[in-house]
C-alpha cells in the first residue's frame, strides 16, 4: 500500500470480489480481492479503518496526480453534496474518502484502489471500495 506522487493514466476498471462491508463485517480489516487484468493472479489487500489509505484531495490537489474530470469521468468519485462538503469536494456515498496504490503480488502491475469509510446514519458504519483500476505513471 503506497501513496502516489507521480502523474498517471487510469487504463482499466478491473472488478473486486466486495465492494460495501458495514458495521461487525469489517471488524478489524475488510480484504479487497480482486484479479490482475494482465495475468489473472488473485490479488487480495487488506483495509483497516483509520489507518489505510491516503486523502483523495492528495490526488487531484493542483492535478498534480490526476484531474477532477478524470476522476469523475472514470466514475471513481461523484461530486458531494453541498452539507457534506467539509469531507471534501469528491467522495465516494458523500463519506470520507481514500486512496492507495498497490502491485499486483505476481506481475506487478500497477493498481489504484478507492474507498471510503465513514458512519452513514447513527449506528450504521460503512467502508465502500468505489474500485479498483489499473493505471500506468505518465
Amino acid at each position: 500500500m503506497y501513496s502516489i506522487s507521480k502523474k498517471i493514466f487510469i487504463e482499466k476498471q478491473v472488478s473486486v470480489a466486495k465492494n460495501t462491508f458495514s458495521n461487525a463485517e469489517i471488524g478489524n480489516s475488510a480484504e479487497v480481492k480482486f484479479k490482475c487484468c494482465n495475468c489473472g493472479h488473485e490479488n487480495i489487500v487488506k483495509i483497516t479503518p483509520y489507518e489505510s489509505g491516503f486523502p483523495i484531495f492528495q490526488l487531484y490537489n493542483n492535478e498534480k496526480v490526476l484531474a477532477k474530470n478524470e476522476l469523475l469521468k472514470n466514475k471513481i468519485v461523484s461530486e458531494t453534496s453541498i452539507n457534506l462538503l467539509h469531507f471534501g469536494e469528491l467522495t465516494v456515498n458523500d463519506l470520507p474518502t481514500l486512496y492507495f496504490g498497490t502491485d499486483c503480488s505476481s506481475c506487478h502491475s500497477k493498481y489504484i484502489c478507492v474507498f471510503s469509510y465513514g458512519e452513514k446514519q447513527p449506528g450504521l458504519t460503512l467502508l465502500t471500495i468505489s474500485g479498483v483500476w489499473k493505471y500506468n505513471e505518465i
